[in-house]
């Protein structure tokens, strides 16, 4: 593992990027400090460049967002999401999973989050009482796992499916971090119930990354996150090198960029990143 001060110093070794969103390019207000000079440098050097969020809507929405808060559509090339990817298999009902869910969907998630029921011949209940599968995308605000224990628990007792569309357990915000679906789908797995999860570090939404990129030597990607659980554990599963940012949701954890530290976190999650740097920065 090798601490860089900038991105410069190893952006030689790769021709194709695969960008987390939160904690990396932005905090979900404004971009992060040195985003934008460094999406800058890397189209300069020519290199590819994916967005790859868990955000739990379609990526045209998440890529609108991106470009009101100021990152603008040609400083990268293409963007992808796990809300994208749940969209796409709730639509094309593609393997046995999916063909056994049906249409009465009980749905766990803010109203900005409705366009992941939108086009897919679906229909919301309002429990879970009257529901065939549950589609999670995530709390709203300042709502704590414990609110959703008795509808999980009402679930498990139907045996009923659970796709969840966004992994993360948590997300900054600011300087706050917010619950995630990650952490409802977890507590249901918990609970003994069935979950098809979607996004970061799962294989499938790396494959379609791989795609867009279009380099044939996977030597020449790097990923660069702030979560160990997703994105440098994807990263390390899918085969490719990774830069992990540590000012992200790990900041208070570790609170400075320091050896031991590191070694503490990594350890803790049983996953180790080729590199690792305070900001996204050239």
């Amino acid at each position: 593992m090798r601490i860089v001060a900038g991105l410069r110093e190893i952006a030689a070794q790769y021709d194709g990027y695969i960008l987390d969103l939160w904690g990396v390019l932005f905090n979900g207000q404004t971009p992060t400090p040195y985003a934008l000079e460094t999406l800058r440098e890397l189209r300069a050097a020519a290199k590819r460049t994916v967005v790859l969020s868990n955000a739990p809507r379609r990526a045209h929405l998440v890529e609108k967002r991106m470009n009101e808060i100021g990152i603008p559509a040609g400083l990268y090339d293409h963007v992808h999401s796990s809300g994208e990817e749940t969209w796409q298999h709730l639509k094309k009902r593609d393997d046995a999973f999916y063909a056994s869910l049906g249409s009465a969907c009980y749905h766990i998630g803010p109203q900005r989050d409705d366009n992941m029921v939108e086009g897919v011949g679906l229909y919301r209940v309002p429990s879970v009482e009257e529901a065939d599968f549950i589609l999670n995308t995530g709390p709203g605000a300042d709502q704590r796992i414990e609110e959703f224990e008795p509808m999980l628990r009402a679930a498990r007792h139907r045996d009923l499916k659970m796709v969840c569309a966004n992994p993360d357990l948590v997300v900054a915000y600011g300087d706050k971090l917010f619950l995630c679906g990650g952490a409802i789908a977890q507590r249901y797995e918990e609970l003994g119930g069935k979950v098809r999860w979607h996004g970061k570090p799962l294989p499938d939404v790396y494959e379609t990354a791989f795609e867009l990129l279009a380099i044939a030597d996977r030597r020449r990607i790097l990923a660069v996150g702030d979560s160990i659980r997703t994105d440098i554990a994807g990263a390390n599963a899918a085969g490719i090198d990774s830069l992990f940012v540590a000012t992200g949701i790990h900041a208070e954890e570790l609170s400075a960029i320091e050896p031991h530290r590191l070694a503490t976190a990594f350890g803790t999650h049983g996953e180790n990143p080729t590199a690792v740097i305070d900001y996204f920065k050239w």
